[in-house]
Protein backbone atom coordinates (compact mmCIF):
# COMPACT_ATOMS: atom_id res chain seq x y z
CA UNK A 1 0.00 0.00 0.00
CA UNK A 2 1.45 3.36 -0.95
CA UNK A 3 2.41 5.44 2.03
CA UNK A 4 3.92 8.56 0.50
CA UNK A 5 2.94 11.43 2.76
CA UNK A 6 1.49 14.66 1.39
CA UNK A 7 0.69 17.79 3.36
CA UNK A 8 -1.60 20.78 3.29
CA UNK A 9 1.41 22.87 2.30
CA UNK A 10 0.80 21.49 -1.17
CA UNK A 11 -1.69 24.25 -1.89
CA UNK A 12 1.04 26.84 -1.53
CA UNK A 13 2.51 25.56 -4.77
CA UNK A 14 -0.43 26.93 -6.70
CA UNK A 15 0.66 30.00 -8.70
CA UNK A 16 -0.61 33.33 -7.48
CA UNK A 17 -0.25 34.89 -10.91
CA UNK A 18 0.34 33.87 -14.49
CA UNK A 19 -2.35 31.19 -14.43
CA UNK A 20 -4.51 31.51 -17.50
CA UNK A 21 -8.08 31.51 -16.17
CA UNK A 22 -11.30 31.10 -18.11
CA UNK A 23 -11.70 34.87 -18.28
CA UNK A 24 -8.47 35.20 -20.27
CA UNK A 25 -8.58 31.98 -22.27
CA UNK A 26 -8.91 32.83 -25.95
CA UNK A 27 -9.44 29.45 -27.60
CA UNK A 28 -13.01 29.22 -28.93
CA UNK A 29 -15.08 26.65 -27.12
CA UNK A 30 -15.92 23.56 -29.18
CA UNK A 31 -19.51 22.94 -30.16
CA UNK A 32 -21.13 20.33 -27.94
CA UNK A 33 -21.55 16.86 -29.42
CA UNK A 34 -25.28 16.10 -29.12
CA UNK A 35 -24.61 12.37 -28.94
CA UNK A 36 -22.44 12.81 -25.85
CA UNK A 37 -23.75 15.78 -23.98
CA UNK A 38 -27.29 16.64 -24.99
CA UNK A 39 -28.79 18.31 -21.92
CA UNK A 40 -31.88 16.81 -20.36
CA UNK A 41 -35.11 18.79 -20.62
CA UNK A 42 -34.72 20.27 -17.13
CA UNK A 43 -31.07 21.26 -17.59
CA UNK A 44 -30.35 24.97 -17.88
CA UNK A 45 -28.68 26.24 -21.01
CA UNK A 46 -25.01 27.22 -20.57
CA UNK A 47 -24.49 30.96 -20.58
CA UNK A 48 -20.71 31.35 -20.94
CA UNK A 49 -17.96 29.88 -23.13
CA UNK A 50 -16.62 27.94 -20.13
CA UNK A 51 -20.08 26.53 -19.38
CA UNK A 52 -20.50 25.48 -23.00
CA UNK A 53 -17.09 23.82 -22.89
CA UNK A 54 -18.10 21.92 -19.73
CA UNK A 55 -21.33 20.80 -21.40
CA UNK A 56 -19.36 19.60 -24.42
CA UNK A 57 -16.91 17.70 -22.19
CA UNK A 58 -19.61 15.64 -20.46
CA UNK A 59 -18.87 12.02 -21.37
CA UNK A 60 -21.26 9.04 -21.17
CA UNK A 61 -19.19 7.23 -18.55
CA UNK A 62 -19.47 10.01 -15.97
CA UNK A 63 -21.70 9.42 -12.92
CA UNK A 64 -25.27 10.45 -13.63
CA UNK A 65 -25.41 12.54 -10.48
CA UNK A 66 -22.35 14.50 -11.56
CA UNK A 67 -23.92 15.30 -14.94
CA UNK A 68 -27.22 16.24 -13.28
CA UNK A 69 -25.46 18.53 -10.82
CA UNK A 70 -23.78 20.46 -13.62
CA UNK A 71 -26.95 20.49 -15.71
CA UNK A 72 -29.07 22.05 -12.99
CA UNK A 73 -26.55 24.89 -12.64
CA UNK A 74 -26.28 25.58 -16.38
CA UNK A 75 -22.90 23.79 -16.52
CA UNK A 76 -21.17 26.59 -14.62
CA UNK A 77 -17.80 25.52 -13.15
CA UNK A 78 -17.71 24.30 -9.56
CA UNK A 79 -14.06 24.83 -8.69
CA UNK A 80 -12.93 28.12 -10.27
CA UNK A 81 -14.12 31.51 -11.45
CA UNK A 82 -12.53 34.34 -13.43
CA UNK A 83 -10.13 34.94 -10.51
CA UNK A 84 -8.74 31.41 -10.60
CA UNK A 85 -9.14 28.36 -8.39
CA UNK A 86 -11.64 28.76 -5.57
CA UNK A 87 -10.70 28.27 -1.95
CA UNK A 88 -12.79 25.09 -2.02
CA UNK A 89 -10.65 23.74 -4.86
CA UNK A 90 -7.51 24.40 -2.84
CA UNK A 91 -9.03 22.64 0.14
CA UNK A 92 -10.28 19.59 -1.71
CA UNK A 93 -6.94 19.08 -3.49
CA UNK A 94 -5.18 19.37 -0.14
CA UNK A 95 -7.62 16.88 1.42
CA UNK A 96 -7.00 14.36 -1.35
CA UNK A 97 -3.27 14.88 -0.95
CA UNK A 98 -3.63 14.05 2.74
CA UNK A 99 -5.79 10.94 2.12
CA UNK A 100 -3.03 8.78 3.60
CA UNK A 101 -4.07 10.05 7.03
CA UNK A 102 -7.19 7.93 6.52
CA UNK A 103 -5.27 4.95 5.13
CA UNK A 104 -6.29 5.85 1.57
CA UNK A 105 -3.88 6.23 -1.35
CA UNK A 106 -3.51 9.92 -2.34
CA UNK A 107 -2.27 9.05 -5.83
CA UNK A 108 -5.68 7.50 -6.59
CA UNK A 109 -7.07 11.05 -6.68
CA UNK A 110 -4.12 12.68 -8.50
CA UNK A 111 -3.73 15.84 -6.37
CA UNK A 112 -0.31 16.63 -7.86
CA UNK A 113 -1.79 16.20 -11.32
CA UNK A 114 -4.46 18.78 -10.58
CA UNK A 115 -1.86 21.27 -9.41
CA UNK A 116 0.14 20.78 -12.59
CA UNK A 117 -2.96 21.09 -14.75
CA UNK A 118 -3.95 24.31 -13.00
CA UNK A 119 -0.56 25.72 -13.98
CA UNK A 120 -0.69 24.62 -17.61
CA UNK A 121 -4.37 25.00 -18.57
CA UNK A 122 -4.81 27.44 -21.45
CA UNK A 123 -8.16 26.90 -23.17
CA UNK A 124 -11.77 26.68 -22.10
CA UNK A 125 -11.56 22.99 -22.98
CA UNK A 126 -8.58 22.55 -20.62
CA UNK A 127 -10.46 24.21 -17.80
CA UNK A 128 -13.67 22.35 -18.53
CA UNK A 129 -11.89 18.99 -18.26
CA UNK A 130 -10.11 20.19 -15.11
CA UNK A 131 -13.40 21.12 -13.42
CA UNK A 132 -15.19 17.92 -14.37
CA UNK A 133 -12.23 15.73 -13.40
CA UNK A 134 -11.85 17.46 -10.05
CA UNK A 135 -15.55 16.92 -9.38
CA UNK A 136 -15.20 13.27 -10.34
CA UNK A 137 -12.16 12.71 -8.12
CA UNK A 138 -13.81 14.57 -5.26
CA UNK A 139 -16.77 12.19 -5.54
CA UNK A 140 -14.45 9.17 -5.49
CA UNK A 141 -12.52 10.52 -2.50
CA UNK A 142 -15.71 11.38 -0.59
CA UNK A 143 -17.22 7.97 -1.32
CA UNK A 144 -14.10 6.07 -0.28
CA UNK A 145 -13.71 8.13 2.88
CA UNK A 146 -17.33 7.91 3.97
CA UNK A 147 -18.23 4.33 3.08
CA UNK A 148 -15.09 2.38 2.22
CA UNK A 149 -12.54 1.86 -0.53
CA UNK A 150 -13.98 -1.57 -1.37
CA UNK A 151 -17.42 -3.11 -0.98
CA UNK A 152 -17.24 -5.70 1.85
CA UNK A 153 -19.73 -8.23 0.47
CA UNK A 154 -18.04 -8.12 -2.95
CA UNK A 155 -14.72 -9.31 -1.51
CA UNK A 156 -16.08 -11.74 1.11
CA UNK A 157 -19.62 -13.13 1.17
CA UNK A 158 -19.35 -13.61 4.94
CA UNK A 159 -19.33 -9.82 5.33
CA UNK A 160 -22.99 -8.93 5.04
CA UNK A 161 -22.48 -5.20 5.16
CA UNK A 162 -23.75 -2.86 2.47
CA UNK A 163 -22.54 0.67 3.26
CA UNK A 164 -24.66 3.48 1.88
CA UNK A 165 -22.79 5.18 -0.95
CA UNK A 166 -23.42 8.94 -0.99
CA UNK A 167 -25.52 10.26 -3.87
CA UNK A 168 -23.26 12.11 -6.32
CA UNK A 169 -25.61 15.01 -7.06
CA UNK A 170 -26.49 15.55 -3.41
CA UNK A 171 -22.81 15.41 -2.46
CA UNK A 172 -21.76 18.02 -5.02
CA UNK A 173 -24.66 20.32 -4.19
CA UNK A 174 -24.00 20.01 -0.45
CA UNK A 175 -20.33 20.74 -1.04
CA UNK A 176 -21.17 23.89 -2.99
CA UNK A 177 -23.60 25.09 -0.34
CA UNK A 178 -21.32 24.36 2.62
CA UNK A 179 -20.70 27.47 4.72
CA UNK A 180 -17.56 25.93 6.23
CA UNK A 181 -16.06 23.75 3.51
CA UNK A 182 -13.18 22.58 5.71
CA UNK A 183 -15.66 21.26 8.26
CA UNK A 184 -17.66 19.67 5.45
CA UNK A 185 -14.58 17.79 4.21
CA UNK A 186 -13.72 16.62 7.73
CA UNK A 187 -17.31 15.44 8.16
CA UNK A 188 -17.02 13.03 5.23
CA UNK A 189 -15.04 10.58 7.39
CA UNK A 190 -16.84 8.37 9.90
CA UNK A 191 -17.83 10.46 12.89
CA UNK A 192 -17.47 7.75 15.49
CA UNK A 193 -14.94 8.15 18.29
CA UNK A 194 -13.66 4.66 17.47
CA UNK A 195 -12.58 5.76 14.00
CA UNK A 196 -10.98 8.96 15.30
CA UNK A 197 -9.04 7.09 17.99
CA UNK A 198 -7.71 4.48 15.57
CA UNK A 199 -6.73 7.21 13.10
CA UNK A 200 -4.79 8.96 15.86
CA UNK A 201 -3.02 5.77 16.92
CA UNK A 202 -2.17 4.92 13.32
CA UNK A 203 -0.52 8.32 13.00
CA UNK A 204 1.50 7.70 16.17
CA UNK A 205 2.68 4.28 14.98
CA UNK A 206 3.60 5.74 11.59
CA UNK A 207 5.68 8.34 13.36
CA UNK A 208 7.48 5.55 15.21
CA UNK A 209 8.22 3.85 11.91
CA UNK A 210 9.40 7.10 10.29
CA UNK A 211 11.81 7.64 13.17
CA UNK A 212 13.32 4.19 12.74
CA UNK A 213 11.32 2.74 15.60
CA UNK A 214 11.11 -0.88 14.45
CA UNK A 215 10.09 -3.27 17.20
CA UNK A 216 13.08 -5.15 18.60
CA UNK A 217 12.58 -8.91 18.16
CA UNK A 218 12.82 -11.16 21.21
CA UNK A 219 15.11 -14.18 20.67
CA UNK A 220 13.76 -17.70 21.11
CA UNK A 221 14.45 -19.42 24.39
CA UNK A 222 12.84 -21.37 27.18
CA UNK A 223 9.43 -20.33 28.46
CA UNK A 224 10.01 -17.23 30.58
CA UNK A 225 8.10 -17.20 33.85
CA UNK A 226 7.92 -14.55 36.58
CA UNK A 227 10.92 -14.69 38.91
CA UNK A 228 13.32 -16.16 36.36
CA UNK A 229 16.64 -14.61 35.38
CA UNK A 230 17.16 -14.38 31.62
CA UNK A 231 19.50 -12.42 29.32
CA UNK A 232 16.46 -11.46 27.23
CA UNK A 233 14.91 -9.38 30.01
CA UNK A 234 16.53 -6.12 28.90
CA UNK A 235 15.38 -6.71 25.31
CA UNK A 236 11.91 -7.56 26.53
CA UNK A 237 11.75 -4.35 28.55
CA UNK A 238 12.88 -2.33 25.50
CA UNK A 239 10.32 -4.04 23.29
CA UNK A 240 7.39 -3.22 25.61
CA UNK A 241 8.52 0.39 25.93
CA UNK A 242 8.57 0.65 22.13
CA UNK A 243 4.85 -0.20 22.05
CA UNK A 244 4.05 2.22 24.90
CA UNK A 245 3.03 -0.52 27.32
CA UNK A 246 2.50 1.19 30.71
CA UNK A 247 4.99 0.40 33.48
CA UNK A 248 7.59 -1.36 31.34
CA UNK A 249 10.11 1.44 31.74
CA UNK A 250 9.88 1.26 35.55
CA UNK A 251 11.69 -2.09 35.66
CA UNK A 252 15.42 -2.59 36.09
CA UNK A 253 17.74 -5.60 36.28
CA UNK A 254 17.76 -8.99 34.58
CA UNK A 255 15.16 -10.70 36.77
CA UNK A 256 11.77 -11.03 35.14
CA UNK A 257 9.64 -9.69 37.95
CA UNK A 258 7.69 -6.76 39.36
CA UNK A 259 6.76 -3.97 36.95
CA UNK A 260 7.92 -5.91 33.91
CA UNK A 261 5.64 -8.86 34.66
CA UNK A 262 2.71 -6.48 35.14
CA UNK A 263 3.59 -4.73 31.88
CA UNK A 264 3.68 -8.10 30.13
CA UNK A 265 0.22 -8.94 31.49
CA UNK A 266 -0.98 -5.65 30.05
CA UNK A 267 0.57 -6.54 26.68
CA UNK A 268 -1.16 -9.91 26.80
CA UNK A 269 -4.49 -8.23 27.58
CA UNK A 270 -4.00 -5.86 24.64
CA UNK A 271 -3.45 -8.86 22.36
CA UNK A 272 -6.21 -11.17 23.60
CA UNK A 273 -3.81 -13.61 25.28
CA UNK A 274 -3.95 -15.34 28.63
CA UNK A 275 -2.90 -12.66 31.13
CA UNK A 276 -0.57 -14.79 33.25
CA UNK A 277 2.71 -13.00 32.55
CA UNK A 278 4.22 -16.23 31.19
CA UNK A 279 6.06 -15.73 27.90
CA UNK A 280 5.43 -18.91 25.96
CA UNK A 281 5.09 -19.64 22.28
CA UNK A 282 1.96 -17.56 21.64
CA UNK A 283 3.08 -14.51 23.57
CA UNK A 284 6.53 -14.61 21.96
CA UNK A 285 4.92 -14.76 18.52
CA UNK A 286 2.85 -11.66 19.27
CA UNK A 287 5.87 -9.82 20.64
CA UNK A 288 7.69 -10.50 17.38
CA UNK A 289 5.04 -9.11 15.05
CA UNK A 290 6.84 -6.31 13.16
CA UNK A 291 5.71 -2.70 13.50
CA UNK A 292 4.96 -2.64 9.77
CA UNK A 293 2.46 -5.50 10.16
CA UNK A 294 0.67 -3.64 12.92
CA UNK A 295 0.48 -0.54 10.75
CA UNK A 296 -1.19 -2.59 8.04
CA UNK A 297 -3.56 -4.16 10.56
CA UNK A 298 -4.66 -0.72 11.74
CA UNK A 299 -5.12 0.46 8.15
CA UNK A 300 -7.34 -2.54 7.41
CA UNK A 301 -9.51 -1.76 10.40
CA UNK A 302 -9.82 1.88 9.36
CA UNK A 303 -11.51 0.48 6.25
CA UNK A 304 -13.75 -1.75 8.36
CA UNK A 305 -14.80 1.22 10.45
CA UNK A 306 -15.79 3.05 7.26
CA UNK A 307 -18.20 0.21 6.49
CA UNK A 308 -19.97 0.64 9.83
CA UNK A 309 -22.70 3.07 10.73
CA UNK A 310 -21.72 5.99 12.93
CA UNK A 311 -24.80 5.45 15.08
CA UNK A 312 -25.23 1.82 16.15
CA UNK A 313 -28.41 2.58 18.06
CA UNK A 314 -29.47 3.70 21.52
CA UNK A 315 -29.44 0.14 22.88
CA UNK A 316 -27.40 -2.57 21.22
CA UNK A 317 -25.41 -5.79 21.50
CA UNK A 318 -21.94 -5.57 19.95
CA UNK A 319 -19.95 -8.77 19.48
CA UNK A 320 -16.48 -8.60 17.95
CA UNK A 321 -15.87 -12.06 16.53
CA UNK A 322 -12.10 -11.58 16.36
CA UNK A 323 -12.07 -10.56 20.03
CA UNK A 324 -14.55 -13.28 21.05
CA UNK A 325 -16.26 -10.93 23.44
CA UNK A 326 -19.64 -9.27 23.66
CA UNK A 327 -20.78 -6.00 25.15
CA UNK A 328 -24.13 -4.31 25.64
CA UNK A 329 -24.26 -0.55 25.15
CA UNK A 330 -27.12 1.69 26.21
CA UNK A 331 -27.19 5.45 25.74
CA UNK A 332 -23.49 5.42 24.87
CA UNK A 333 -22.38 3.50 27.96
CA UNK A 334 -21.22 -0.11 28.15
CA UNK A 335 -23.46 -1.74 30.73
CA UNK A 336 -22.47 -5.40 30.32
CA UNK A 337 -19.59 -7.46 28.95
CA UNK A 338 -19.20 -11.20 28.47
CA UNK A 339 -16.90 -13.74 26.89
CA UNK A 340 -18.28 -15.62 23.91
CA UNK A 341 -17.44 -18.67 21.84
CA UNK A 342 -17.68 -18.09 18.07
CA UNK A 343 -17.59 -20.29 14.98
CA UNK A 344 -14.64 -22.45 14.07
CA UNK A 345 -12.63 -21.21 11.07
CA UNK A 346 -14.48 -23.66 8.80
CA UNK A 347 -17.80 -22.63 10.39
CA UNK A 348 -16.92 -18.94 10.52
CA UNK A 349 -19.57 -16.70 12.04
CA UNK A 350 -20.71 -14.09 9.48
CA UNK A 351 -20.70 -10.34 9.97
CA UNK A 352 -24.12 -8.67 9.91
CA UNK A 353 -26.54 -6.51 11.89
CA UNK A 354 -30.10 -7.29 12.96
CA UNK A 355 -32.55 -6.64 15.77
CA UNK A 356 -33.26 -8.78 18.85
CA UNK A 357 -36.82 -10.09 18.52
CA UNK A 358 -37.23 -12.40 21.49
CA UNK A 359 -35.52 -14.35 24.26
CA UNK A 360 -36.44 -18.00 24.72
CA UNK A 361 -35.91 -19.72 28.07
CA UNK A 362 -35.78 -23.53 28.19
CA UNK A 363 -35.59 -23.78 24.40
CA UNK A 364 -35.80 -26.79 22.16
CA UNK A 365 -32.81 -27.30 19.89
CA UNK A 366 -33.79 -28.02 16.33
CA UNK A 367 -30.66 -29.74 15.10
CA UNK A 368 -29.38 -28.09 11.88
CA UNK A 369 -29.62 -30.35 8.83
CA UNK A 370 -25.85 -30.33 8.31
CA UNK A 371 -25.18 -31.47 11.89
CA UNK A 372 -27.99 -34.05 11.73
CA UNK A 373 -26.62 -35.65 8.55
CA UNK A 374 -22.89 -35.24 9.04
CA UNK A 375 -22.54 -35.86 12.78
CA UNK A 376 -25.60 -37.71 14.07
CA UNK A 377 -26.61 -39.90 11.12
CA UNK A 378 -23.35 -41.94 11.25
CA UNK A 379 -23.99 -42.54 14.97
CA UNK A 380 -27.57 -43.60 14.31
CA UNK A 381 -26.40 -46.06 11.68
CA UNK A 382 -24.16 -47.70 14.28
CA UNK A 383 -26.71 -47.54 17.09
CA UNK A 384 -30.33 -46.38 16.52
CA UNK A 385 -30.60 -45.52 20.21
CA UNK A 386 -27.45 -43.38 20.16
CA UNK A 387 -29.30 -40.08 20.66
CA UNK A 388 -31.74 -41.11 23.36
CA UNK A 389 -29.28 -40.23 26.13
CA UNK A 390 -29.10 -36.71 24.71
CA UNK A 391 -32.91 -36.41 24.75
CA UNK A 392 -32.93 -35.94 20.97
CA UNK A 393 -36.16 -36.99 19.31
CA UNK A 394 -36.83 -37.85 15.68
CA UNK A 395 -39.68 -36.29 13.67
CA UNK A 396 -40.94 -36.91 10.15
CA UNK A 397 -43.59 -34.68 8.57
CA UNK A 398 -44.39 -33.28 12.01
CA UNK A 399 -44.90 -36.62 13.69
CA UNK A 400 -42.50 -38.22 16.16
CA UNK A 401 -41.07 -41.56 15.10
CA UNK A 402 -39.14 -44.10 17.14
CA UNK A 403 -35.45 -43.91 16.29
CA UNK A 404 -35.08 -47.66 16.80
CA UNK A 405 -37.70 -48.33 14.10
CA UNK A 406 -35.88 -46.42 11.34
CA UNK A 407 -33.63 -48.18 8.81
CA UNK A 408 -30.91 -45.55 9.14
CA UNK A 409 -28.56 -47.27 6.68
CA UNK A 410 -31.05 -46.40 3.93
CA UNK A 411 -30.46 -42.69 4.37
CA UNK A 412 -27.72 -40.23 3.55
CA UNK A 413 -27.28 -36.49 3.42
CA UNK A 414 -29.10 -36.43 0.09
CA UNK A 415 -32.34 -38.15 1.15
CA UNK A 416 -32.64 -37.46 4.89
CA UNK A 417 -36.36 -36.73 5.58
CA UNK A 418 -36.16 -36.37 9.35
CA UNK A 419 -35.96 -33.48 11.78
CA UNK A 420 -34.02 -33.98 15.00
CA UNK A 421 -35.06 -32.00 18.08
CA UNK A 422 -33.47 -31.92 21.50
CA UNK A 423 -35.70 -31.37 24.53
CA UNK A 424 -35.06 -28.50 26.95
CA UNK A 425 -32.79 -29.26 29.88
CA UNK A 426 -29.29 -28.92 31.27
CA UNK A 427 -27.82 -31.04 28.48
CA UNK A 428 -29.46 -29.10 25.67
CA UNK A 429 -26.88 -27.86 23.16
CA UNK A 430 -28.34 -24.33 23.49
CA UNK A 431 -28.20 -24.47 27.28
CA UNK A 432 -31.20 -22.97 29.06
CA UNK A 433 -31.69 -19.73 27.11
CA UNK A 434 -31.24 -18.27 23.64
CA UNK A 435 -31.39 -14.74 22.24
CA UNK A 436 -33.06 -14.64 18.85
CA UNK A 437 -32.64 -12.21 15.96
CA UNK A 438 -33.95 -14.41 13.11
CA UNK A 439 -31.76 -14.20 10.03
CA UNK A 440 -30.95 -16.17 6.90
CA UNK A 441 -27.72 -17.46 8.45
CA UNK A 442 -29.52 -19.16 11.36
CA UNK A 443 -27.13 -17.43 13.77
CA UNK A 444 -28.15 -16.51 17.31
CA UNK A 445 -26.71 -16.09 20.80
CA UNK A 446 -27.25 -18.85 23.33
CA UNK A 447 -26.23 -20.55 26.55
CA UNK A 448 -24.19 -23.76 26.48
CA UNK A 449 -23.61 -26.73 28.77
CA UNK A 450 -19.89 -26.59 27.84
CA UNK A 451 -18.77 -23.84 30.22
CA UNK A 452 -15.06 -24.71 30.32
CA UNK A 453 -14.33 -23.19 26.89
CA UNK A 454 -14.94 -19.69 28.22
CA UNK A 455 -11.72 -19.87 30.23
CA UNK A 456 -9.60 -20.15 27.07
CA UNK A 457 -8.01 -17.11 25.48
CA UNK A 458 -9.01 -18.24 21.96
CA UNK A 459 -12.63 -19.35 21.72
CA UNK A 460 -13.52 -20.32 18.14
CA UNK A 461 -15.23 -23.69 18.68
CA UNK A 462 -18.88 -23.46 17.59
CA UNK A 463 -20.68 -24.31 14.36
CA UNK A 464 -21.27 -20.59 13.81
CA UNK A 465 -23.67 -19.50 16.55
CA UNK A 466 -22.43 -17.43 19.47
CA UNK A 467 -22.29 -19.05 22.90
CA UNK A 468 -22.28 -16.54 25.74
CA UNK A 469 -20.99 -16.86 29.29
CA UNK A 470 -23.40 -16.06 32.15
CA UNK A 471 -26.40 -15.79 29.80
CA UNK A 472 -28.93 -15.01 32.51
CA UNK A 473 -26.93 -11.93 33.51
CA UNK A 474 -27.24 -10.92 29.84
CA UNK A 475 -30.99 -11.57 30.02
CA UNK A 476 -31.30 -9.34 33.09
CA UNK A 477 -29.66 -6.50 31.13
CA UNK A 478 -31.59 -6.95 27.89
CA UNK A 479 -34.97 -7.48 29.58
CA UNK A 480 -34.53 -4.79 32.24
CA UNK A 481 -37.51 -2.84 30.89
CA UNK A 482 -39.85 -5.72 31.68
CA UNK A 483 -39.79 -4.72 35.37
CA UNK A 484 -39.07 -8.30 36.41
CA UNK A 485 -37.80 -8.79 39.96
CA UNK A 486 -34.14 -9.75 40.47
CA UNK A 487 -33.65 -13.45 39.79
CA UNK A 488 -36.97 -13.74 37.94
CA UNK A 489 -35.50 -15.26 34.76
CA UNK A 490 -33.60 -17.84 36.78
CA UNK A 491 -36.88 -18.80 38.42
CA UNK A 492 -38.44 -19.17 34.97
CA UNK A 493 -35.53 -21.41 33.99
CA UNK A 494 -36.02 -23.58 37.04
CA UNK A 495 -39.69 -23.95 36.18
CA UNK A 496 -38.47 -25.85 33.11
CA UNK A 497 -41.31 -24.57 30.90
CA UNK A 498 -40.42 -23.18 27.49
CA UNK A 499 -40.99 -19.42 27.77
CA UNK A 500 -40.68 -16.70 25.12
CA UNK A 501 -40.12 -13.07 26.17
CA UNK A 502 -40.00 -10.08 23.82
CA UNK A 503 -37.95 -7.01 24.78
CA UNK A 504 -39.97 -3.90 25.58
CA UNK A 505 -37.60 -1.58 23.66
CA UNK A 506 -35.71 -1.99 20.36
CA UNK A 507 -32.32 -3.67 20.76
CA UNK A 508 -29.97 -3.88 17.80
CA UNK A 509 -27.45 -6.67 17.32
CA UNK A 510 -24.11 -6.05 15.57
CA UNK A 511 -21.78 -8.95 14.82
CA UNK A 512 -18.49 -7.40 13.70
CA UNK A 513 -14.93 -8.41 12.91
CA UNK A 514 -12.23 -6.02 14.12
CA UNK A 515 -8.60 -7.02 14.62
CA UNK A 516 -7.29 -3.63 15.78
CA UNK A 517 -8.82 -0.79 17.77
CA UNK A 518 -8.03 1.84 20.37
CA UNK A 519 -10.09 2.10 23.55
CA UNK A 520 -11.14 5.26 25.35
CA UNK A 521 -8.41 4.69 27.94
CA UNK A 522 -5.74 4.91 25.22
CA UNK A 523 -4.99 1.18 25.12
CA UNK A 524 -4.41 -0.19 21.62
CA UNK A 525 -5.66 -3.71 20.99
CA UNK A 526 -4.73 -6.24 18.31
CA UNK A 527 -6.31 -9.62 17.72
CA UNK A 528 -5.36 -12.72 15.80
CA UNK A 529 -7.03 -12.94 12.40
CA UNK A 530 -8.86 -16.18 13.22
CA UNK A 531 -10.81 -16.29 9.94
CA UNK A 532 -8.12 -15.01 7.55
CA UNK A 533 -10.23 -11.97 6.72
CA UNK A 534 -7.34 -9.52 7.11
CA UNK A 535 -5.50 -11.27 4.29
CA UNK A 536 -8.51 -11.12 1.97
CA UNK A 537 -9.12 -7.44 2.72
CA UNK A 538 -5.45 -6.54 2.30
CA UNK A 539 -5.35 -8.14 -1.13
CA UNK A 540 -8.56 -6.38 -2.17
CA UNK A 541 -7.29 -2.98 -1.00
CA UNK A 542 -3.92 -3.46 -2.67
CA UNK A 543 -5.63 -4.31 -5.93
CA UNK A 544 -8.04 -1.37 -5.70
CA UNK A 545 -5.32 1.11 -4.79
CA UNK A 546 -2.57 -0.04 -7.15
CA UNK A 547 -4.94 -0.37 -10.13
CA UNK A 548 -6.93 2.69 -9.00
CA UNK A 549 -10.23 0.87 -9.40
Amino acid sequence: MTRATFTLALVLLLPAAGMLTPASAQTPSPAPDPALAAPAADFLEPQTPIARAIQAAMMPDLPEGLVNSYGTRAFAPLWFDRNGLSENAHLVIAAMAAANEHALNPSNYDPLGFIKRSETARSEEDWARFDIDLSHQFLRYATHLSSGRVQPNAINKALNLFPDRPDAQTLLETAEEAVDFSAFLEGLAPRSDNYARLKRRLSQFREKAANGGAFTPIPDGEVLKPGMSDPRVATLRERLVQEDIPGAGDHAGDIYDGALVEAMKTFQEYHGLETDGVIGKNTLARLNIPLQDKLIQMELNMERRRWMRDDLGAFYIFSNLADQNLKVVRDGKTIHTARVVVGKPYHATPVFSDRLEYVEINPFWNVPYSIATKEYLPKLKQNPAALSAKNIRVFQEGNEVAATQVAWNSYSGGNFPFRLRQDPGDGNALGRIKFMFPNRFNIYIHDTPSKTLFSRSERAFSHGCIRVSDPFALADVLLADSDAAPGHWLNVRDGRERTVVKPKVPIEVHLTYLTAWMNKDGSTHFRKDIYGRDKVLLEALRTAMTKNL
